[in-house]
């Protein structure tokens, strides 16, 4: 029997409303499908309006998404990475639940860029390996990678599958190369219109720009470059249990 609201009830219409859709979102409820405005005006036997002010204040919450000529959706849930390691953004995907892929916009051998042969200890205008793929959580675009290695070492992976996966276990398999160390930058940025398109972004979210240097000994193995959502990702960093600040330090 469909749920209806109490008019007799002094709390609006909407209101009501909300308060019956958080309950069931939040017990899983809606996991496949939100309904449609119009399956709620019938359901809950109120006008067109009173329903959009009810799945306003729900995306204003965080609890849908509700986007111009596609109705309004679940909000996916947010990916969170552990920082206490080097991590494979793939794995994460999984563990998370969710169909990992990734759709390769480039992989070639071309000149490495000036800025980052530096970085790769290589002289500007060497040919190096160059690795470009959209990463994907289930259906929605994730991230955007940009990875450069030294071609006498990576040039296995041009020949690999590379629309699944994470790289470092490729180049450890096709190419006997095994990562030992590194290190990463992130900042938070506002993406490009380009990027805002690629990744499907909303116009007001913020993205993590990554900046990563691989090792394999004592040689630079990978530069690369990300952008991740920020509305479907967040860092995680974990100290040891027990751990505590003296009592000179700032908390």
């Amino acid at each position: 029997m469909a749920s209806q609201v109490v008019r007799s009830n002094p709390l609006p219409l909407w209101a009501q409303i909300v308060d019956d859709l958080r309950r069931r979102l939040l017990a899983g409820e809606f996991e496949r499908r939100f309904p449609t405005d119009e399956e709620l005006t019938g359901y809950y036997d109120v006008s067109r309006q009173t329903v959009r002010e009810a799945v306003r204040h729900l995306a204003d919450e965080g609890l849908v998404v509700r986007e111009r000529g596609r109705g309004s959706s679940v909000t996916p849930p947010v990916l969170e990475q552990p920082l206490h390691a080097l991590y494979s953004l793939a794995s994460t995907v999984r563990a998370s639940g969710l169909a990992e892929r990734s759709e390769v916009l480039a992989a070639d051998r071309r000149p490495v860029p000036a800025a980052v042969a530096a970085d790769l200890g290589v002289e500007p205008g060497t040919e190096v390996v160059f690795i470009e793929r959209l990463r994907f959580a289930d259906d929605e675009p994730i991230a955007r990678d940009r990875s450069w290695l030294p071609a006498d070492r990576a040039a296995g992976l041009l020949d690999a599958d590379l629309t699944s996966g994470g790289l470092y276990e490729l180049l450890a398999n096709r190419c006997g190369v095994r990562i030992t160390g590194g290190w990463e930058r992130l900042r938070p940025v506002l993406p490009d219109p380009a990027d805002q398109a690629l990744l499907r972004l909303p116009p007001t979210a913020a993205a993590f720009s990554v900046e990563r240097l691989v090792l394999a000994g004592d040689a630079p193995i990978e530069w690369r470059t990300s952008l991740i959502r920020g509305d479907r990702y967040s860092m995680v960093t974990q100290w040891p249990a027990g751990t505590r600040l003296r009592p000179d330090q700032p908390g």
